[in-house]
């Protein structure tokens, strides 16, 4: 029987210190966190130890995530041959607009992942790739076309275990200092969220097609 994986923030480099009333350690909100994004960010450092982040699409598969880039990316070749990662997703929820700049925030859920990627090849690889589309767009990829061969050549696909990452989340009203409570500034918080715009056919569409249901109703 496999082994779960720790709970998150239960590493010693995970352990949320500032603010750790704002730590979860349900691994559920982990991965509803990574559900619900779609851009991850990713750090490396080259040969010369220049650190780097490389914003990336991404997709959770169960308890690992899942990134791919160009097999002529220098820095995605440093991260297949195993160097230490680190992987952010950071959902914005709200201003908190408090009083006083100090006491000014966000509301928000992060999750972070450490750890080295492993390389994905053969069938996992294309289906893999299939995962991060439906992911981007779900419903997507039953209509395209199979990979082909070359496509699956220039790509890389890394996947990163989870299994030492942590969660924080902020939510709530601003938390202002007793003596600024009778100052005469509004508070309180702007909700913030996606807009989702009418899709635009491309130019080149040679058939006159409608805009796919799955298209049209996708939010998140």
């Amino acid at each position: 029987m496999a082994t779960a994986p720790p709970a998150p923030g239960s590493t010693d480099r995970t352990r949320i210190r500032r603010l750790a009333e704002k730590a979860v350690t349900d691994r559920a909100v982990l991965h509803a966190v990574l559900d619900a994004g779609l851009v991850a960010h990713v750090a490396v450092s080259d040969e010369q130890g220049r650190p780097y982040v490389l914003p990336v699409a991404y997709a959770r598969d169960g308890d690992r995530v899942l990134i791919h880039g160009s097999t002529g990316s220098r820095l995605f070749r440093t991260l297949a041959a195993g160097a230490p990662t680190c992987l952010t997703v950071t959902l914005l929820d709200g201003l908190v607009v408090a009083r006083s700049a100090f006491e000014s925030s966000m509301n928000y859920r992060c999750a972070m992942v450490l750890g080295s990627c492993e390389v994905v090849d053969g069938d996992a690889k294309a289906a893999a790739l299939d995962l991060l589309t439906d992911h981007l767009m779900p419903g997507r990829r039953a209509e395209l076309r199979a990979h082909k061969g070359k496509e699956l050549a220039a790509t890389l696909v890394l996947a990163l275990p989870l299994d030492e990452a942590s969660v924080k989340v902020s939510a709530g009203d601003p938390d202002d200092d007793g003596d600024d409570l009778d100052s005469p500034v509004w508070a309180g918080t702007v909700p913030l969220g996606e807009t989702f715009y009418d899709p635009i056919p491309a130019p080149d569409l040679r058939h006159e097609l409608p805009v796919p249901e799955y298209v049209r109703t996708w939010r998140r």
